[in-house]
């Protein structure tokens, strides 16, 4: 169905950068609150400054991880060590909730600034999927999940959600671990084999092949699609309109 195999009963959507064009703006956010505390830090400390690089930090690091996660990733590979804090740590603390905090208050400015804008190709795959009444989910990272889709026009399309607030409720690992989406596929009703994972981040769709899932779709919107096919991509497209036209090569067939 649409370009995959009749074993696959239930569709699970990444947010950022598979349904909507958000990526980018999760990317600038974490530069502009990782640049704050490392040049501070560089003061701080007498050292060259080194900025965050928006590109290669952010999709080794902390694309499609959860926020605290992708903080304390990032400051590992930079051999700085933080206090956790707490979740009411005024944004900025010098502190790992402290920084997430700061980052997710930049991201929703930039958001309201910005707008939020939907992949057609996505939309008009979800919404065919939705017509056939087929299940449908949306596993994100983001705390701030069901504001995005209802301003990207997806509202009312997904009969699950799982994000960063029920990862919280529900004590789910965030991705690379696959519990987010071997969550939502159940919620759904199916197992995960029965499941396919729509993902750009090398970290989904890790995710989704050690999670068993019956297809992982690496959605390649930044050159990337060597690096998901080895994290375990069996497909790999540039927009999801290309599965409507079959335009896409299963893994190891090219």
């Amino acid at each position: 169905m649409l370009g995959l195999p009749d074993s696959i009963h239930a569709f699970l959507f990444d947010l950022d950068g598979v349904l909507t064009q958000t990526a980018k703006v999760h990317a600038a956010a974490w530069k502009d609150m990782f640049d704050s505390f490392l040049r501070a830090e560089a003061q701080r400390e007498g050292t060259p400054f080194v900025p965050f690089d928006a590109g290669r930090d952010y999709d080794r690091y902390v694309d499609g991880r959860p926020r605290l996660d992708g903080t304390r990733a990032f400051l590992a590979s930079r051999g700085i060590t933080l206090p956790e804090g707490g979740p009411d740590d005024p944004p900025g603390t010098r502190s790992v909730y402290g920084l997430g905090n700061l980052k997710n208050r930049t991201v929703l400015r930039m958001i309201k600034e910005q707008g939020v804008e939907a992949y057609e190709g996505s939309l008009d795959y979800v919404r065919r999927l939705a017509e056939h009444d087929v299940p449908r989910a949306v596993v994100s990272s983001s705390a701030n999940c069901r504001d995005v889709l209802r301003a990207a026009g997806y509202e009312g399309l997904f009969e699950v959600i799982v994000d960063g607030l029920v990862a919280i409720e529900e004590h789910l690992p965030g991705k690379p671990a696959p519990d987010t989406f071997v969550a939502a596929a159940r919620k759904l009703g199916y197992a995960p084999e029965q499941a396919v994972v729509f993902e750009d981040a090398l970290a989904g769709v890790a995710a989704g092949h050690a999670g068993g899932f019956g297809r992982v779709v690496g959605v390649d919107r930044v050159g990337q699609a060597e690096a998901l096919r080895q994290h375990g991509a069996d497909v790999v497209v540039e927009d999801l309109a290309e599965l409507l036209t079959e335009k896409h090569e299963e893994r190891g067939t090219a």
